[in-house]
């Protein structure tokens, strides 16, 4: 709600209409923020304040498509209120309901309530949360503590495959579940490998032992310059590159294809398009989740592949647990990269193929949401 774009949309959605596949009543509830975020994203006026007349729109719109428009709460805690068909019967949703999910560490009243009923913490960016704490984040760590299982997108994490310390947290393994027919693809595929996302976000870099490690990518982009070159491939950006002066020209200059990143993501319909209409993806990874090999795996890539569209992603180490083959590649430099981007193109339909079914196999949220309430006990 506070954060209405079409990425953070579908991640959302995707988990309501799994759940409910599997036979639940679901809601979704969110509110003004465990961090003190007290403020919301306008991405038409490209303004953050605590208004969120926007979100609220944007979320009873969204979720009236899915057949969620009388499931849904938004508490604003520092005004005392709520909004939505929910309003006024938090309390009692808390009180009858059987499981909690927080996707992140975004939201506050519910944890304080919830009085040690299974609760699932999803950790959406794994490396980031666990250096926070590794640096005694209380904050981080008290919210945590108020749930019962803790899952992280990083699958390698808590295991022998990855250094990363723990900080004595059990962190299950999770993917991002996708809704398989809400991205069967009848687009004819188009002439460009693209992506989506932010190209140089300051303030979250972290160190260890004293190395500094990169939560944004712009870095891991600068390696991959002369990958047009090297393939004869169309390259795309939907990323704010014009955050840093100078960068547009040096991609372009190299035959990077630059979009306004909004113009894709402010509608989840046109997010959707985008993704489907591609030829493919190609992106690279955090530095920190390269450095330490947590496995972690995109939800976006996820949907490019349930869209039976190609991924080529930095190799963060997902290949230990999700099969690599000619509609999904690891690659560790430029050239490793060339030689996916070369191969897919030499059978694309085979890799397409491929990329629909690991999303089927490994994606599919019944799938992944059945093995998530397993682990809990439900």
């Amino acid at each position: 709600m506070r954060f209405p774009l079409g990425g953070y949309a579908w991640q959302m959605v995707h988990y309501l209409l799994g759940f409910r596949a599997l036979g639940h009543d679901v809601w979704f509830y969110e509110d003004t923020g465990s961090w003190g975020l007290e403020v919301a994203y306008n991405p038409v006026t490209n303004v953050s304040a605590p208004e969120y007349d926007y979100g609220l729109k944007f979320t009873a719109d969204l979720l009236e498509r899915f057949g969620f428009g009388d499931r849904w709460v938004f508490a604003d805690l520092e005004r005392g209120t709520e909004r939505g068909p929910g309003a006024g019967h938090t309390n009692e949703l808390l009180r009858e309901s059987d499981l909690l999910v927080s996707f992140g560490a975004v939201n506050r009243a519910p944890i304080e309530q919830w009085r040690q009923r299974p609760a699932v913490f999803i950790d959406a960016d794994p490396v980031y949360n666990q250096l926070k704490l590794l640096n005694g984040d209380t904050l981080l760590s008290t919210f945590l503590d108020g749930h019962t299982h803790l899952f992280t997108f990083g699958e390698n994490i808590g295991t022998p495959r990855s250094p990363l310390p723990t900080s004595g947290y059990n962190w299950r393994p999770t993917r991002q579940p996708v809704a398989i027919k809400c991205w069967e693809n009848s687009y004819a595929p188009g002439s460009s490998y693209t992506t989506i996302g932010t190209w140089n976000p300051e303030g979250r870099d972290l160190t260890y032992e004293g190395k500094t490690l990169q939560w944004r990518k712009r870095s891991e982009w600068i390696k991959c310059l002369d990958l047009p070159a090297r393939t004869g491939a169309n390259f795309e950006l939907a990323m704010d590159v014009s955050s840093v002066p100078g960068d547009v020209e040096l991609l372009t200059g190299y035959r990077w294809h630059i979009v306004n990143p909004l113009a894709v993501s402010v509608d989840p319909w046109r997010y959707r398009d985008y993704i489907r209409s591609s030829r493919g993806e190609f992106t690279v990874a955090k530095g920190m989740n390269i450095y330490f090999r947590s496995g972690w795996f995109s939800d976006r890539a996820a949907c490019y592949l349930a869209s039976g569209r190609p991924v080529v992603l930095g190799d963060t180490g997902f290949g230990d647990v999700l099969p690599r083959g000619s509609g999904l590649v690891a690659f560790r430099d430029v050239e490793e990269a060339a030689d996916a981007i070369r191969a897919i193109e030499r059978d694309y339909a085979g890799a397409s193929a491929n990329a629909s079914e690991v999303a089927r196999e490994f994606f599919a949220a019944d799938r992944v949401l059945r093995t998530l309430l397993a682990a809990v006990g439900l």
